[in-house]
């Protein structure tokens, strides 16, 4: 789904980058930190240096996937100012990690960031200090063609010219709240066909087919994970982005599935719920109906196969290092500690960086892990549904951070010179 640099704007890096940061005794006493006010959780201030697993954690990479993310310019459209995590302090950390080695990478985040644990208050149904839930997505593989044909029958549709999209929180006059998108008429904006008038040929000559897959379930999973890539008849490749949705509700097909009574909710991957609707075409179709959501897509070079698409914050996704968060709550950028183990991962302990958001990924404690490309990723990415907890690095105020990892920093040149990326993500998983 996607959904990946440090989202900032690039005029933010060039003001962090001049402001002068004077030199501190690494380990000296600084000022109590007030911790940051998140709506639903209460945060408690924790050295990382304490945490189980932090030595053994690869700090380099995950040096690597904040480097990368701090990059870019930022989001299309820019998060709230409300957003968790202050721009000016966040890039003037950016600033510094372009001259820290990979042996520098843990000093770095000690030096750079308060950590504080995300404990969120007891409900109805659980006890104080709940933690935090985390789940997996990745980049399909899928085969395809420019042109249709016999086992190519499926359209990836273009972004319609006239798809007008909602920014998180905005509203539009007449239009209820459920709807995130619609399309200008003489009485205002009204909501845009859902996947059953789409697919029935509602948007004309609006929009366009960039490609075509082998069926309606491989175009499904696409618009689930947000994006993927497509191996041509030629063998060439390309890569599929989330270019918008029709801000139709979206229904988890998967729920659907285990409700009617066809499946059940024990081993519900993806592999096994896409193989029952081939088994099951009349079902199938009347189901992904159901889900009146619908993806509209564009299309790129791959340019580097080990990364990921572009998430949310607009660089490609690091595989096990970048996480999809309530953009609502939490700066792109920010990173994170995952206090537990991961399915295939050393260590009792990950951390990763904000680089993503997602429909289903609401609140302060719950992230999606992008786990990477292909077969094996998309199985990994199923068996992680796990209780979690959740620590946020908060950068310290840009006058106050430790100058402790390799002397003063520049804005990396990428980050002077980028350009406005678009955001995407794709749909909550099944």
């Amino acid at each position: 789904m996607p959904r990946s640099r440090v989202s900032l704007p690039a005029a933010a890096v060039l003001a962090a980058a001049a402001v002068s940061v004077p030199a501190v005794r690494a380990g000296a006493a600084g000022p109590a930190r007030v911790p940051p006010q998140v709506p639903g959780a209460v945060l408690e201030p924790v050295a990382l240096k304490t945490l189980p697993g932090w030595r053994e954690d690869d700090g380099a990479a995950a040096l690597d996937a904040f480097r990368r993310t701090c990059a870019g310019p930022g989001p299309n459209p820019p998060q709230a100012e409300a957003v968790t995590g202050s721009p000016a302090d966040l890039a003037a950390a950016c600033a510094a990690a372009a001259e820290v080695t990979p042996e520098g990478a843990k000093t770095f985040f000690e030096a750079r960031f308060s950590a504080y644990r995300i404990v969120r208050p007891a409900s109805e149904k659980e006890p104080e200090r709940r933690v935090g839930f985390l789940t997996g997505y990745f980049e399909p593989e899928l085969t395809g063609s420019l042109e249709p044909g016999p086992g190519y029958t499926a359209p990836v549709l273009a972004r319609p010219d006239d798809l007008v999209s909602l920014a998180p929180g905005e509203t539009a006059p007449g239009l209820d709240p459920i709807y995130r998108a619609g399309r200008h008429t003489e009485a205002g904006l009204v909501p845009y066909p859902d996947r059953a008038a789409i697919e029935d040929g509602a948007l004309g000559e609006r929009t366009r087919p960039l490609l075509w897959l082998r069926d309606a379930v491989d175009l499904f999973v696409l618009q689930v994970q947000g994006s993927g890539r497509v191996r041509l008849p030629d063998g060439r490749g390309m890569r599929v982005l989330y270019d918008g949705k029709n801000g139709q509700p979206y229904t988890s097909i998967g729920k659907l599935l285990v409700n009617e009574g066809h499946l059940p909710i024990n081993g519900l991957s993806l592999e096994r719920w896409t193989s029952w609707l081939r088994a099951n075409p009349d079902h199938a179709r009347r189901l992904m109906r159901m889900n009146a959501s619908y993806i509209f897509f564009r299309t790129e070079p791959v340019t580097d196969p080990a990364l990921g698409p572009p998430g949310a914050a607009g660089v490609p996704l690091s595989p096990g290092r970048s996480m999809a968060v309530d953009g609502n709550l939490w700066r792109y950028g920010l990173p994170f500690w995952l206090e537990g183990k991961l399915p295939g991962q050393p260590g009792r302990g990950h951390l990763v960086v904000a680089a993503d958001t997602g429909s289903a990924i609401v609140g302060p404690a719950r992230g999606d892990l992008y786990v990477g490309t292909g077969a094996a990723a998309g199985r990994a990415a199923g068996d992680l549904h796990d209780r979690m907890g959740f620590v946020v690095l908060i950068p310290k105020p840009a006058s106050d951070q430790t100058e402790a990892v390799q002397g003063p920093a520049k804005a990396p040149a990428s980050a002077r010179d980028s350009a406005v990326p678009e955001a995407g993500a794709g749909e909550p998983r099944p």
